[in-house]
């Protein structure tokens, strides 16, 4: 469990300071900008591997069960998660569906989260899936505040239905088809859809 801890405090740590303007334009006067940009690649991908290999350990001691969610949960975070890979789809190219959603990186990890913890009552789950929905909320309240965020979102309300929004959401069906019966359980060890 501290490994699991460990990873989430630098992955979600190192990202939280994008949040405080004032400490990352500090910490870019000191270490410059690859500096600083080595620095944040670095301790992320370090903290992402621990936080991976910890959840891996927790999930192999057995579970800590906090709460047993009902079969019916599991239904419902595979219908939450459909979103999710549109709005990865969607990207920074300038469409309707990024002048509604804003950010939609950040709606797809607090759906993801939010699914998680459904359908998961054990507490490395809990930690896990909770640490990234908390950084989730804050982070899109942070980026709301920027003066920058206010004119981009004035610019982009007039954006149509079109192309890149049609790419979007075939493109992403199409993930979320190949990640929920193959990549899931090849890569997390755990199948999506049970058959039979």
């Amino acid at each position: 469990m501290l490994l699991l801890i460990l990873g989430l405090v630098l992955f979600l740590g190192m990202h939280v300071v994008t949040m405080k303007r004032d400490l990352r334009a500090k910490l870019i006067g000191r270490l410059g900008e690859s500096g600083y940009k080595g620095l944040y690649s670095a301790v992320s991908v370090i903290g992402f591997g621990l936080l991976i290999y910890g959840y891996g350990l927790q999930r192999a001691a057995g579970y800590t069960v906090v709460w047993e969610p009902p079969v019916w949960t599991r239904h419902l975070a595979l219908l939450l998660n459909l979103p999710i890979f549109i709005l990865l789809a969607v990207g920074k190219r300038p469409s309707w569906l990024l002048s509604r959603v804003k950010h939609p990186m950040l709606l797809a990890v607090k759906i993801w989260a939010t699914a998680h913890l459904l359908a998961n009552g054990d507490l490395g789950s809990m930690l896990l899936f909770g640490g990234f929905l908390a950084w989730a909320v804050m982070a899109r309240i942070s980026i709301k505040r920027r003066p920058e965020e206010i004119a981009r979102s004035a610019a982009m309300a007039k954006v149509a239905f079109g192309r890149s929004d049609v790419i979007a959401i075939v493109s992403g069906l199409a993930l979320y088809v190949v990640f929920a019966v193959w990549l899931h359980p090849l890569l997390i060890g755990v199948p999506v859809i049970t058959r039979g």
